[in-house]
């Protein structure tokens, strides 16, 4: 899960618990408890179906960035493959026109909920009162949710340094000069640098020459710090981090003649410029990926599946994958499909792994602490 997509939520999220809190209680507070959620039983027995709801699927949605627009996409889709009626409503980076949204859904009785929220702390006791109300709430990250997804971090920094660490063994002779530029500061996402961390660590013939955060998490940010680390390491084979600023990186090794195509710079967000040079065959050799009409296509059946009275889980991880040359051609058209992908349990599985069940008649099982599937 990338910057871009989850990093606004995560400074807030810890603060969401307290605004709940806050809130004059007319419901269930939920699970504000870390629990450990077993896994999704797709055969659990069905309960009611909530009564008086319309059959919307409503999409309260921060803005119109591409990840976003995947995500709009794929709630699209479920939507129309279950016959329902989809809505969006982008808030523009606004937090109170969020607000305002998410009331005028419940005010119209809308039986489904999803909200990428901008302020995790103002949005929660909204969220919590469409809960209360009986309809479907997916979040992407923060709760409160009868249902929400995260990215487990660890794993995602393992998979981008798996996919490094291989290529140095086969490509440069087990030895490298790497750069980490890490968004340590940020505690939501410092698991991704442990990771990367403990995999080099296996590698004798690694020098980790530069481990710091770049001043700002951008491109600009990350090629003032490549230019800064390239007064004292002139020669640098593996550079790793957000494609933002991994992209500034390569902007700064190409400045300075540094850049060569068998180096090995990758990242993670799947950014659109980071897919284009991974294409080219350069320097660029990798970007992990959390495919957001794969996980929004799953969030809309889920929904459906609510309305009609079944279980559905409490939880999803969205699975790293890793994009290279050779995974990119299948990547994209499972982007293209997500209910094809949806349908094949196998693939469905490669992206997203299920936990916990509720239905309408548990709700008060609604998820109100910040959830993750790693013990880390």
């Amino acid at each position: 899960m990338g910057r871009n997509s989850f990093t606004r939520v995560a400074l807030t999220l810890g603060l969401a618990l307290c605004a709940a809190s806050a809130h004059a209680q007319s419901g269930a507070p939920g699970l504000t408890r870390p629990v450990v959620l077993k896994p999704f039983d797709a055969g659990a027995p069905a309960c009611a179906k909530p009564p008086n709801l319309a059959r919307v699927i409503a999409f309260a949605q921060d803005n119109d960035r591409q990840f976003m627009q995947g995500v709009a996409r794929g709630l699209a889709a479920a939507a129309k493959d279950r016959n329902l009626e989809f809505r969006a409503a982008v808030a523009g980076n606004n937090s109170a026109k969020m607000a305002e949204d998410i009331r005028a859904f419940r005010r119209e009785k809308v039986g489904a909920v999803i909200a990428a929220p901008i302020d995790s702390v103002s949005l929660a006791p909204e969220l919590q009162d469409t809960i209360w109300s009986g309809s479907y709430v997916g979040t992407i990250v923060p709760p409160p949710a009868t249902s929400l997804l995260n990215a487990p971090q660890y794993l995602t920094g393992k998979v981008l340094a798996d996919v490094a660490a291989a290529y140095i063994r086969e490509r440069l002779g087990g030895r490298a000069r790497v750069v980490l530029l890490t968004h340590d500061t940020l505690q939501f996402l410092a698991p991704r640098f442990v990771a990367m961390r403990d995999v080099l660590r296996t590698l004798p013939g690694v020098t980790i020459v530069a481990d710091i955060s770049p001043l700002t998490v951008n491109e600009q940010g990350g090629a003032e710090m490549m230019r800064t680390i390239l007064l004292a390491n002139p020669d640098v084979d593996v550079v790793l981090g957000a494609d933002t600023v991994v992209l500034g990186a390569l902007d700064a090794l190409r400045q300075a003649g540094k850049a060569r195509d068998n180096q090995f710079l990758g990242g993670i967000d799947g950014e659109p410029r980071a897919i284009e040079e991974i294409k080219k065959n350069g320097p660029y050799k990798a970007s992990v990926s959390l495919s957001s009409p794969v996980f929004s296509y799953a969030m809309g059946q889920h929904a459906a599946d609510w309305l009609d009275g079944k279980s559905i889980p409490q939880a999803m991880d969205i699975l790293p994958v890793a994009l290279t040359a050779k995974t990119m051609s299948s990547y994209e058209k499972d982007q293209a499909d997500p209910a094809a992908v949806y349908r094949d349990a196998a693939r469905r599985d490669s992206y997203l792994k299920m936990y916990g069940n509720i239905c309408y008649d548990t709700r008060d099982q609604y998820i109100n602490f910040p959830w993750s599937s790693e013990r880390r």
